[in-house]
């Protein structure tokens, strides 16, 4: 069986790291703010702020997850290549 390098181990622990915190984070999002979200009762420009939160707030955390995801990677590449050299 191949066994990875060091900084290799190191590198995906990192991205498993990161992996996690976000997945955690778009459960908290996806599940627990959409379920307490029914409790909020008041209008929100004619609809009930629970749909606002889970049809409009949802759509904008995940955007952001995809942002900060992208953004960590791009600078954990960078970090290792400038390690390489």
């Amino acid at each position: 069986m191949h066994t990875l390098p060091a900084s290799d181990a190191t590198r995906w622990q990192v991205v498993r790291a990161i992996t996690l915190t976000l997945l955690l984070v778009w459960f908290a999002v996806t599940f627990v703010a959409t379920f307490f979200a029914r409790q909020l009762d008041f209008s929100w420009f004619g609809w009930p702020f629970g749909y606002w939160v889970a049809a409009q707030g949802a759509l904008l955390v995940y955007l952001v997850l995809i942002a900060a995801y992208a953004w960590a990677m791009n600078r954990l590449d960078a970090a290792r290549e400038l390690k390489a050299d």
